[in-house]
């Protein structure tokens, strides 16, 4: 990603079984919802508000990058089969 990271974690919180809640700084109106799959979490809805901008793809990317860093599963995430070539 040109220019590194631009979104901030603000807060994540459990919502239920193999789900988190995560609260970012460019969305303070939205909650995103994470689902776990294997060992990694990726975006699996948002409750999007209108006062906050459309999430594109490289945001998701961002969010899902700083999720799994938090949670110290960056490793399995980078390694996904998706990634690899």
């Amino acid at each position: 990603m040109f220019g590194g990271i631009v979104i901030q974690l603000k807060r994540w919180s459990y919502s239920r079984r193999k789900m988190v809640r995560g609260y970012f700084d460019k969305f303070p109106h939205s909650t995103i919802y994470f689902r776990r799959i294997r060992r990694f979490y990726i975006v699996y809805m948002v409750d999007w508000d209108e006062r906050d901008p459309i999430v594109m793809a490289k945001d998701r990317e961002e969010m899902q990058q700083l999720l799994n860093r938090e949670l110290g599963r960056e490793k399995e995430y980078e390694q996904r089969k998706s990634r690899k070539g």
